[in-house]
This record gives C-alpha cells, sequence and structure tokens, in this order.
C-alpha cells in the first residue's frame, strides 16, 4: 500500500490517498497515517463510505472511544451526531427544535471536549448525507499561531491553566441545559499551551469552551483568550473542508479549532456521525 500525502495549505492539513481506511490496515500503514496526523494536524479522506462499525473499527486504531454527552441525540453511544434527521423517526427536524439549537453552538470555533476531564486526541468525522449547499466544517491551526507568538507572551501563557465548561459555551449561542444535564458536565481545567509528546511541537488550548484562565481577573482573561482566538482565526491560518459524501475527515484536537458553517436545514438534510478518541498519556 502506498500512501499519497497532499498539503492542504502551508501551514496545515494533508489529503491522503492510496488507503482504504475501512479494510485491515498493515501495522506500517497504521504508522504512518499516524506520523502524517501528528505532523498535520488535520488528514482529508475520500470516497470511503462508511457504517457505524466500520467507523468504530477505524477510530479505534488512534486510541479508546469517548461516549457522547447525555445532551446529544446519540447519548451514551460511541457517536455525537451532527445531524438535522431524527435519529428515531428518520424524518427532518424543525429548524427550531431545541436538538437543532444545541447543535447552533457546533458554528463557534471550538475543539471537542475540551470540557471535559480527559482531552481528546482526535474526532472523527464522516459524511454520511450532506446538503449540496452549505454545511462546510472550517479548521484554524493553533499549532501554527503559537510558533508566531512573541517569546515575553509564550513564557507568560506556559504556566497557566484554563477553565472549559460545556454549560458556558452552550449559552452564548442561547441554549440553556436542565439542572440535571449541567450537573452530569462539569467544567474541567487543562494547560492553555499543550505540547505534543510525538513531535515536541506547542499549540494553546482556547475556544469557545474556554470560560476563563484560572485565578485571573475575569476582563484580563476573557481579553487574552479573545485576542489569542482572534489571532488563530485569521485567514492564512484555515482550511474549509466542502464536505462530499463519503468524505472523511481526522483532526487533532490539541492542535486545531473548528466549526461548523450553515445550511438550510428546513430544505436539506445532513447526517454527519462523528467519533472521538480520548487523549490518553
Amino acid at each position: 500500500m502506498s500512501l499519497k500525502i497532499k498539503p492542504l495549505t502551508a501551514r496545515f492539513g494533508a489529503l491522503v490517498g492510496g488507503v482504504d481506511i475501512r479494510s485491515t490496515i498493515a501495522d506500517d500503514s497504521i504508522a504512518q497515517i499516524r506520523a502524517d496526523f501528528e505532523n498535520h494536524s488535520v488528514l482529508v479522506f475520500t470516497d470511503q463510505p462508511m457504517d457505524d462499525a466500520r467507523q468504530i473499527s477505524w477510530s479505534e486504531q488512534f486510541g479508546p472511544l469517548e461516549r457522547t454527552v447525555p445532551s446529544n441525540p446519540a447519548a451514551g453511544s460511541a457517536f455525537a451526531r451532527q445531524s438535522n434527521i431524527d435519529i428515531k423517526t428518520g424524518e427532518t427536524i424543525p429548524v427550531n427544535d431545541r436538538r437543532m439549537l444545541y447543535q447552533k453552538a457546533n458554528m463557534l470555533w471550538h475543539a471537542d471536549s475540551t470540557f471535559k476531564e480527559t482531552q481528546s486526541l482526535c474526532s472523527i468525522l464522516s459524511a454520511r448525507e450532506v446538503p449540496p449547499v452549505g454545511g462546510a466544517t472550517e479548521f484554524v491551526s493553533t499549532r501554527a499561531v503559537y510558533d508566531e507568538l512573541p517569546a515575553a507572551l509564550k513564557q507568560e501563557l506556559e504556566g497557566l491553566e484554563v477553565e472549559h465548561d460545556l454549560v458556558y459555551s452552550r449559552r452564548i449561542v442561547g441554549f440553556e441545559f436542565t439542572e440535571v444535564e449541567a450537573a452530569a458536565m462539569p467544567s474541567a481545567r487543562h494547560r492553555l499551551v499543550q505540547t505534543n509528546p510525538i513531535t515536541g511541537r506547542k499549540s494553546v488550548l482556547i475556544g469557545a469552551h474556554a470560560k476563563c484562565i484560572v485565578g485571573w481577573p475575569e476582563n484580563r482573561s476573557r481579553e487574552l483568550l479573545d485576542d489569542l482566538l482572534a489571532q488563530t482565526t485569521s485567514s492564512e491560518n484555515s482550511y474549509r473542508h466542502e464536505w462530499r459524501t463519503n468524505d472523511v475527515v481526522i483532526w487533532d484536537n490539541r492542535s486545531v479549532l473548528h466549526r461548523a458553517t450553515p445550511y438550510d436545514g428546513a430544505k436539506y438534510r445532513r447526517l454527519m456521525q462523528r467519533t472521538t478518541v480520548s487523549f490518553v498519556e
């Protein structure tokens, strides 16, 4: 098997060809894909029709899978369902339904599962049904931005911790958890500066779930987090993926942020299945 790697941007991301990720893959090819993942942060595979069992099998090549939070339509399973299709009836969910408001927060820049005690290594998203217009996913590199920060700022960031909170981030778009739901999802604290144990390269763990810097005044905390986010989401530091059916994308939640973009949910169906791998150091 001969892997073909084509960079997607000058800073991060790669299109991977020459492999069928639905079948058994030789150990040396898995090792190469893992190395490309560590180096490029986002890997795109095309023409890879997935069902749930195949996606779980492929995802487990990267590590243990998370279980989905109770508020997701696929709660308790290995999948975070990103869709306007009712999981029980197969009908389109009304755009004003609470389940769609919950998903609206996916349009904020974020990294998956930073609000959990155990961080995520990566997410794998497969396109099962895609609308003909809209519904792209955008990515930005928090590693490339860290590289460009002034040395004095890097030194200041090194010892900081950030509190990440799903209840906080959902409120940004007007979604409120019930008391029972919120109690099941306490916030978590993580180092602001993340170091990749394989490459040694550093990144910043920010995004919509980043509520505050631990121990800092609210205004100063918000100012720094917002400034880092603004620098990260510049156009020269981004990749926009226009989905086609059977695309599979894997991204590093330690070194990139992503966001969904709008589509006409009243007119088109969309079904994306996401598995998320825990980061085990």
